[in-house]
């Protein structure tokens, strides 16, 4: 007799396992069919905007908003990972399912355990397999835009670039507003100049930077040095040792690289004595990833597994929700931080998803246990 009511428990298990996973996969495909939906079709607006403005061939417009799609699954997936999780767990509760299942003997981890196991490999999936693809795709996109809409995109940056190349052994450091070509082609440009002995010479404001054979022709040139009058000129030119190759590779956005190729992408930064915090925050957040989306359906079981018990339905809902959007500013915040070399990109990537995920399993742990 107890053999066979352990094989009825194993079977009880096993179909659950199987029906939570599948509701859990239903509502995931429904909450991101909405979301991308939604934002895929504001997405063609712009861009058939931008067609009708510059007269292009109005078809261009799903193919440039479908290049990206990929790239918004893996944006939206943290947040509808999290809303499928609370879905799935409030259906089977407003059904009394996991009253029945509790009735049964199972443990709160045997019920909420399959989504956390669907987050987790949907986690890999994400940073192995969606993001080489996402990478690739958005990178076509925007070379495609920049090809169909030019004259109407530019490409803030925001970015730093330290070269020599100073007829006096010096250096200087390149700040860029907006970039353009592959980063050949910069606007809004800031320069501090250093001499040899690594002092200070003199500050250089253009309007615009065109990369040529081992210097930058600048325009509307504004140069200021210390003790003397601001001078302005048409025309200038700034020495540097960069070739095009690495001022795109320097200027690259993290997300057109990817995950297989950040490695090699980092090597190639360091080498070149260009700053390489942006690539390994992206690596290590990828290498993360997974415990995110993991960190996500603990938050979503630890608010809706005592809903029916608790009520404060709308209340907990909501505490769901914020919760979700704390860790998204959270993991926002520290990545900035990474990516401006404040903390490492270790620390920056790993520290919410690990802080999120050890909380939710002390709250689902006090929940259940007292």
């Amino acid at each position: 007799m107890p053999d066979c009511r352990g094989d009825i428990m194993n079977l009880l298990a096993s179909r659950m396992w199987s029906y939570i996973s599948w509701r859990f996969v239903f509502n995931l495909l429904l909450v991101l069919i909405v979301i991308c939906g939604l934002i895929f079709a504001i997405e063609c607006i712009e861009n058939l905007r931008r067609a009708t403005k510059n007269d292009k061939a109005l078809g261009i417009v799903f193919v440039l908003s479908s290049l990206r799609l990929p790239w918004l699954i893996e944006q939206v997936m943290p947040f509808a990972l999290l809303i499928a999780s609370m879905m799935t767990f409030l259906t089977l509760g407003r059904s009394h399912e996991l009253t029945v299942a509790r009735s049964t003997g199972m443990s709160v981890w045997q019920f909420t355990g399959p989504v956390i196991l669907l987050s987790l490999v949907l986690g890999v999936f994400s940073t192995l397999a969606l993001n080489p693809i996402a990478a690739g795709l958005l990178a076509h996109y925007e070379a495609v835009k920049d090809d169909v809409f030019r004259g109407d995109i530019d490409y803030k940056v925001n970015r730093w670039l330290r070269q020599g190349g100073g007829a006096d052994g010096g250096s200087s450091v390149l700040f860029a507003r907006v970039s353009r070509d592959l980063g050949t082609n910069l606007t809004g440009v800031t320069a501090f100049v250093y001499d040899a002995n690594g002092s200070f010479t003199r500050r250089i404001e253009a309007k615009g930077a065109q990369l040529g054979d081992g210097v930058w022709d600048l325009t509307e040139v504004w140069t200021y040095v210390p003790e003397q009058k601001p001078q302005f000129s048409e025309t200038g030119y700034l020495a540097t040792n960069l070739t095009a190759e690495q001022v795109g590779e320097s200027l690259t956005n993290p997300t057109f690289v990817s995950f297989w190729a950040l490695s090699q992408q980092i090597d190639i930064s360091e080498r070149s004595g260009l700053n390489a915090d942006s690539f390994r925050l992206q690596y290590q957040s990828l290498l993360a990833r997974p415990l995110l989306y993991a960190a996500m359906a603990l938050i979503a079981a630890s608010v809706s597994l005592r809903l029916f018990r608790f009520g404060n339905v709308g209340r907990m809902i909501l505490g769901g929700v914020a919760a979700g959007f704390l860790l998204y500013v959270g993991t926002k915040v520290t990545g900035d931080m990474g990516a401006a070399g404040v903390i490492g990109a270790t620390v920056a990537a790993w520290t919410p998803p690990l802080v999120a995920f050890f909380l939710g399993t002390t709250v689902l742990l006090f929940q259940e246990d007292g």
